[in-house]
């Protein structure tokens, strides 16, 4: 059934997005501010230190596994833990970093000095078959707070639909209905929903800049699941205004709203560890930070100048769209001259996260698909070292899996071999995989090393969250903040394995071109029954099985065990992913984040918004003329 396409928009003002190519260098339309003695000190701080930390381990299970000489499946295991390690002593230099920003650099929300006139921004929501009500809602509260601040721009909200189910179109239209007559005065709202989804989100932003785009300075991008304080949407528009160099400048969104084991545990390590490392980053990217696709300003005539993509030739000739296309846009941007900044304590910037273990994988296959053609694009001519240093770090998250699960499957099937498997959890994710190699006699140096590395960023996350008085008076108490802690490593431990096989699966279908496409998100809890899950986790589960099987015979290493555990019970781990612990009496068990004990003003409102926007869109007679034209 074609779609038919609802435009309820300003009056055109088109804006001409100029076509790019990989090939050649474009000219400069800025220049970027030129690095200083200080941020060069910044930058080695973090790549040198993590180096250095890599040749060490190396040499350290080199020297090891030496004693009579190197056999070829030995060679590879050096390899690949040199390879993989480096990423994560890069995660704890960058955290190291972030503990010394905060120090030196105390100030939390310090606006950049003077800025430029007022500003004509648009604030963009792309959505695709999202829950109206909860799109819409959430839109309610950030215009309910930006109406209620001293504005010094001048904000429009546009809702940017690529939504092809009619009933979800329909309901649509009767939550804009009710958005636009409840909208404070000065803030316009405009919705438009196109006849096809053509390129996805990345065409649903092309077809407004060139349509509506001319007429603003700058464009908000928000994803259907983002939500945004006044406070913070005013501060991105000033800090772009203030710094006229920058292109784009991203926040550091913190997640909200998980009820469940696997959700919390996701928004435990964003709040309590995940501060850290993006203070880390912001202090070595410098002008060239990254994009992650939404809760960010940027600039509009600077990106439809510098950031259309390309198509990538694929098999057989065909033309690929560029999937995970944030990064990318950052990279064309910085190579124009723009500065791509990110600002880690801007605050008041939530999004939401996956529920459940499956959703999260599923999301997984999806983003790996789009990173993985990032390695094509390394070679593009003109980007900045460090633009394609994100390209191939955004690769290698994926990567990292079947490079350890290689390492694991050796170890099982020879017994002979004299260094172990020792498992471990990436400090930078913690649903992220790694295992290292380490010879009996020498293993409690290297292991102490290891664990160390990993257990850096957590101890010095929770240490500062125990260290702030407010924080421990919401948890009353250090103790109640440690548990927590403590809670969320060992599930941590015990989902990774699971996660490292499901990541490697994810290589593989995208490699051999198995993915099912580009889907949206499940943005709730949706529960899979026993069969479901367990042929979704069908692999971890014979994999586990043998690995118990080869340990009760003797010819696996026993190092293996918590990893043949883990992967043995993956169907039970996933089901007890999706149980909601939100309400738990016991509050280490709840694993809460400091946002949902003390809950940000912008979040209550949304909440109160969406509830009485549901109660809006399921009532057909409140707009009974939406309805009529949802269904020509």
């Amino acid at each position: 059934m074609t779609q038919t396409p609802c435009h309820r928009m300003p009056k055109r003002s088109p804006l001409a997005m100029a076509a790019q190519d990989f090939a050649t260098r474009p000219a400069p339309q800025a220049s970027p501010p030129a690095m200083t003695r200080s941020d060069v000190l910044w930058r080695a701080a973090a790549f040198v230190p993590a180096l250095l930390m890599t040749v060490a381990l190396t040499f350290a299970i080199s020297s090891s596994l030496s004693q009579d000489g190197f056999t070829v499946l030995e060679v590879m295991v050096i390899a690949l833990v040199a390879l993989t390690f480096v990423w994560v002593s890069l995660s704890v230099s960058t955290v190291l970093l972030g503990v010394a920003k905060r120090v030196f650099y105390p100030c939390f929300t310090r606006h950049s000095r003077g800025r430029g006139p007022a500003q004509d921004i648009a604030i963009l929501m792309p959505i695709y078959n999202e829950v109206p009500w909860d799109v819409f809602g959430n839109a309610a509260a950030m215009l309910d707070q930006l109406s209620q601040g001293t504005r010094k721009d001048r904000f429009t909200l546009f809702v940017l639909s690529d939504s092809t189910d009619p009933e979800i179109a329909a309901q649509e239209l009767r939550a804009f209905d009710a958005l636009k007559a409840q909208a404070p005065v000065g803030l316009d709202v405009y919705y438009r929903r196109r006849a096809q989804n053509t390129d996805k989100k990345t065409g649903n932003l092309t077809d407004w800049i060139e349509n509506w785009g001319g007429a603003y300075e700058a464009m908000l991008v928000l994803d259907a699941d983002s939500l945004m304080s006044g406070a913070a949407i005013r501060q991105l528009a000033h800090e772009l205004s203030a710094h006229p160099q920058a292109g784009l400048i991203q926040t550091f969104p913190h997640l909200i709203g998980a009820e469940t084991l696997f959700g919390r545990m996701q928004q435990f390590s964003n709040a309590v560890y995940g501060w850290l490392l993006a203070e880390g980053l912001a202090a070595w990217a410098q002008s060239e930070g990254n994009y992650w696709g939404h809760n960010a300003i940027i600039r509009t005539r600077a990106f439809a100048a510098s950031a259309r993509l390309p198509y990538m030739r694929g098999l057989r000739g065909r033309r690929d769209l560029i999937l995970s296309h944030d990064f990318v846009e950052a990279g064309m941007l910085r190579r124009a001259g723009w500065a791509v900044r990110f600002l880690p304590r801007a605050g008041g910037s939530y999004e939401e996260s996956p529920q459940t273990l499956i959703d999260y994988a599923l999301r997984d296959r999806r983003w790996c698909q789009g990173n993985l053609q990032h390695l094509r694009i390394l070679t593009a001519r003109g980007f900045h070292p460090i633009s394609r240093f994100h390209l191939l770090q955004g690769a290698v998250a994926f990567l990292l899996s079947p490079a350890w699960f290689t390492v694991i499957l050796i170890w099982s099937a020879i017994r002979t071999m004299p260094s172990e498997a020792i498992s471990y959890f990436n400090s930078d994710n913690p649903l992220q995989p790694a295992w290292s190699a380490t010879e009996p006699l020498d293993g409690l140096l290297v292991l102490g090393f290891i664990y160390s590395m990993l257990l850096v960023p957590k101890v010095i996350g929770t240490f500062a969250m125990c260290f702030w008085r407010r924080t421990r008076a919401d948890y009353r108490g250090w103790p109640v903040l440690v548990g927590t802690a403590l809670i969320e490593i060992l599930f941590s431990i015990l989902y990774a394995p699971v996660m490292m096989v499901q990541q490697t699966i994810a290589v593989i279908c995208a490699v051999f071109g198995l993915s099912r496409g580009w889907a949206p998100q499940d943005r709730g809890v949706v529960g899979c029954s026993w069969a479901q899950v367990f042929r979704f986790h069908i692999v971890e589960t014979v994999t586990g099985i043998t690995m118990m099987v080869g340990l009760a015979l003797g010819a696996v290493s026993p190092w293996l065990l918590p990893i043949a555990i883990s992967l043995t019970l993956a169907v039970p781990l996933s089901k007890l992913s999706g149980m909601r612990i939100a309400d738990k009496a016991l509050r280490v068990l709840r694993i809460d984040s400091p946002q949902d004990l003390r809950e940000p003003r912008i979040v209550r409102q949304a909440r109160d918004a969406r509830a009485r926007m549901r109660r809006l869109v399921l009532t057909p007679q409140t707009f009974p003329e939406v309805t009529a034209i949802a269904a020509e």
